[in-house]
């Protein structure tokens, strides 16, 4: 039987370091950092140090406080560039853009979480503020309540108690799984203001493995909901993901 090696203290604390950065919204100064890491404020200054020179890490006039370098966002790029899935969906996302002039997404679920990998922009005032790479707990999307409801283990795919995004944010056991099992029975996920006031959002797994880590997503303000909305926007994401349920073969 392998037995399992223990990480490498000093990549794991740099990984540690660059997570810390990219769930930020702003620099953090070394003090903040240390307590956040529980790491040393010597040791982590000598990381900070290796990481700015390789460009990962930048500081602002004061040199006292840090964010993420410019290679972050290279290796970003390159992540995205690389995946199958970006490249497929991209047209997709396209069609329903310009079709509903709203919001549209491509996400992934990544442990309780779920990560937006590709976007396009509302063309109204009132939209929903997203940014890719962004992290939303995936009980509180659309986006992630559709990947929960094909998962084998949704329960152990979260992390318990789960967090209140909004008063609407459904957090009790019984009611996620009743809200899964729905989500399963009529094909696409609804969050009704459950991850931000004032925004509803539909969405689709996408056919692209199974079970499924990607659903696509159309974000739509409350206000601009009228009697037919839903219907006509799942209609056309499940036309959407019969589209790309052809290109299943280049994932297999």
């Amino acid at each position: 039987m392998t037995s399992v090696q223990p990480p490498v203290k000093s990549a794991d604390r740099t990984l540690e370091v660059l997570e810390a950065l990219a769930a930020s919204p702003g620099r953090r100064s070394l003090v903040e950092l240390s307590r956040a890491l529980d790491i040393p404020k010597s040791s982590l200054h000598g990381i900070l140090r290796t990481m700015a020179r390789r460009g990962w890490v930048e500081t602002d006039p004061t040199g006292t406080r840090f964010g993420l370098g410019v290679r972050a966002l290279e290796v970003g790029a390159a992540y995205l560039d690389a995946d199958d899935a970006v490249g497929v969906v991209s047209g997709v996302l396209d069609d329903l853009s310009r079709r509903f002039g709203e919001a549209v997404h491509l996400g992934r679920l990544d442990g309780p979480d779920v990560v937006y990998l590709a976007k396009r922009e509302s063309v109204h005032r009132l939209r929903l503020y997203s940014a890719i790479g962004r992290k939303l707990p995936a009980h509180a999307t659309a986006l992630g309540k559709a990947l929960l409801a094909r998962s084998p283990d949704p329960d152990g795919q979260l992390r318990w108690p789960l967090p209140r995004l909004t008063a609407r944010t459904i957090t009790d056991r019984e009611a996620l799984h009743a809200e899964l099992e729905l989500t399963r029975e009529r094909g696409y996920a609804v969050d009704r203001e459950e991850n931000t006031d004032g925004i509803v959002c539909f969405a689709i797994a996408v056919p692209l493995a199974d079970p499924p880590t990607d659903a696509i997503s159309l974000s739509v303000p409350a206000a601009r909901i009228g009697p037919e909305s839903e219907q006509r926007i799942t209609d056309a994401l499940a036309r959407a993901t019969d589209q790309l349920r052809a290109a299943r073969s280049m994932f297999s």
